[in-house]
């Protein structure tokens, strides 16, 4: 018969606590004290027959491993490796050195925040791997990883029920713990999606609630969780709506809802990206049933921002002048919905593609076409309102070098190369309707004094077409800037008044001629 081993939490019933062998099951915890704790319960919760090893990273188990005399097995099997990622590889190996694993449990107790510095597809490749193997060698795997902000990571590896048995997170609430299971399968079925409450009573893991708790996916479907500034000044308008004076409490308590409204409130853009880690957060781990709104009290968002929470999962993003009766209209009309689109499982991929390019001004000729092709191809941006990209000819008399020190960009994202005697320019998130004024705002004199014609494109595969060409210029046509010295002087001596750019006169003294021949 095979071996059934169990997690050390007391009173949890045997869906959610068995682990067979020839599976992994991994929990995180928020603090590494709880980890600890976690291993040495888990440790006296086995019969004392059971065969168990644990592997400590960075850490000597000697150190926080204890047994229990009255409990537990006889005996346990420490062994400790470095907190880098290439232990984690050479781990199976490692271990047959030392010990048959068949029907072992094997507790792998992670570092703090130490999984954090691997690249999330070397994980994902290591746990395949060592799936198999303890699949082959018919052994039970835990791992229990402490870490601060194991969001990310949880979200990452929801959709790894391939290779993970069980996936569950415990979450310090100061006098009580939230043990978050996402999935776990066993010889009693699968369960999935369910939170429970936790009490730590003379150092041990308690369940709060002995009777079995029903899951609820659409219980709380008409409560609206919401900060109080989207009211602005307004009391709760029914039972069913709780109020929160920060985004931060609001975000702490829908991590237990299913189905519930979640409205956040955005005054400074500075919220942007922690706004959206919450959005994405909740989105990953919560399910499609959950409404979450946004709705701007002051104007802070730009065009990039509102597709960023909009790619993290928000349903709605309210803009700052919709009144509060507009705000509860826009409210009530997502009721009922689901939530369709993909999010994807790592954020920084939605922060470095809905943003602009980390570029601005000049870029060589190859350079350029890199950047804008890859625009082009970021499939979470809007088709058709990437940019603009216009090709300018300087007129008779002027170098396009020239013109190109009159380009003067001051967004991140506006850049611009010159060859084949043509400057051009890529105006990320530019309308084609506004593409005047922003050339206004680049050039200190007007376009047509400065350049003979120009050629436009808008559309996504218009500017894609174009690059194709432009890439076959050959390097020999690429046209070097003017080399810039520390005696050269401005071309031109303007500044910007908002609308227009205007020269600033200089004062000159004009000398006598007597004192001029004199010199």
């Amino acid at each position: 018969m095979d071996s059934i081993f169990s997690i050390g939490i007391q009173s949890l019933w045997d869906e959610l606590r068995h682990m067979p062998v020839g599976g992994v099951w991994w929990i995180n915890t928020d603090r590494n004290e709880d980890a600890i704790s976690l291993v040495n319960q888990t440790i006296a919760a086995q019969d004392k027959d059971s065969r168990v090893a644990v592997i400590t990273m960075g850490e000597d188990p000697k150190k926080i491993i204890r047994l229990e005399s009255d409990r537990g097995p006889q005996s346990v099997k420490l062994f400790s490796m470095s907190s880098e990622a290439d232990g984690l590889y050479f781990l199976p190996r490692d271990i047959q050195c030392s010990i048959d694993p068949v029907k072992y449990l094997l507790i792998l107790k992670c570092s703090d925040n130490a999984l954090h510095n691997i690249p999330p597809e070397k994980l994902l490749h290591w746990l395949n791997r060592i799936h198999k193997w303890a699949k082959n060698q018919n052994c039970t795997i835990l791992v229990i990883n402490p870490g601060s902000n194991n969001d990310k990571l949880f979200s990452l590896l929801m959709g790894e029920y391939r290779s993970l048995f069980g996936l569950a997170s415990i979450h310090d609430q100061t006098d009580s713990y939230l043990y978050d299971i996402a999935f776990w399968c066993n010889e009693k079925g699968v369960s999935a999606r369910q939170q429970l409450m936790l009490k730590k009573i003379d150092g041990e893991w308690h369940l709060a609630q002995q009777e079995e708790t029903v899951i609820q996916p659409r219980s709380d479907e008409k409560r609206i969780l919401s900060h109080i500034a989207v009211l602005e000044g307004a009391p709760a308008l029914s039972e069913n709506w709780s109020l929160y004076e920060t985004n931060e409490a609001l975000f702490n308590d829908a991590r237990t809802t299913q189905a519930a409204t979640i409205v956040f409130s955005l005054t400074q853009n500075n919220q942007i990206e922690t706004l959206a880690r919450h959005i994405h957060t909740l989105r990953r781990q919560r399910g499609s049933a959950l409404k979450i709104v946004v709705r701007e009290n002051i104007t802070s968002l730009r065009a990039t921002d509102e597709r960023l929470l909009l790619g993290c999962g928000a349903n709605m993003v309210i803009p700052w002048n919709a009144p509060l009766s507009r705000c509860l209209t826009l409210i009530e009309s997502i009721q009922g919905q689901q939530f369709s689109r993909h999010v994807p499982e790592d954020i920084t991929t939605l922060l470095s593609m809905t943003q602009p390019m980390k570029l601005r001004g000049y870029q060589k000729w190859d350079t350029f076409c890199d950047a804008v092709g890859y625009m082009m191809s970021n499939t979470l941006l809007p088709a058709d309102g990437k940019g603009v990209m216009v090709a300018l000819r300087p007129v008779p008399g002027i170098r396009v070098e020239q013109a190109l020190t009159l380009c003067r960009p001051n967004r991140t994202g506006d850049i611009m190369t010159i060859g084949d005697n043509r400057l051009v320019l890529f105006l990320s998130f530019c309308r084609v309707n506004d593409l005047d004024t922003a050339l206004n705002h680049i050039f200190p004199l007007p376009t047509g004094d400065i350049f003979s014609n120009r050629m436009i494109w808008f559309e996504d595969n218009l500017i894609s077409a174009e690059l194709v060409q432009m890439r076959t210029l050959t390097p020999d046509r690429w046209v070097k800037p003017l080399a810039i010295t520390s005696e050269t002087k401005p071309i031109l001596n303007a500044k910007h008044d908002g609308h227009a750019w205007r020269r600033i006169p200089e004062p000159l003294r004009l000398l006598s001629e007597g004192k001029e021949s004199a010199s």
